[in-house]
């Protein structure tokens, strides 16, 4: 994956524009309407990618105690 040549600062909260294809926010759309109460699409995203980050943590974990034995 190529960085970006601007300078990154991550602040507490930040703002993205985020390109998706319509089927994709259909999809999306139509998770959030199976939950009960209402989860607006950007909540719904932030959990995903929340999700994925812990899940990967979790490889990365399982990966380095299988490493430890080698």
């Amino acid at each position: 994956m190529l960085m970006d040549s601007k300078p990154t600062t991550i602040q507490s909260l930040d703002r993205i524009n985020l390109r998706l294809p319509g089927e994709t926010f259909e999809a999306i759309d139509a998770s959030r309407c199976a939950r009960s109460g209402n989860v607006s699409r950007n909540t719904w995203i932030t959990e995903a990618i929340e999700e994925k980050l812990r899940r990967d943590r979790l490889e990365d974990q399982r990966a380095g105690s299988t490493n430890d034995h080698a």
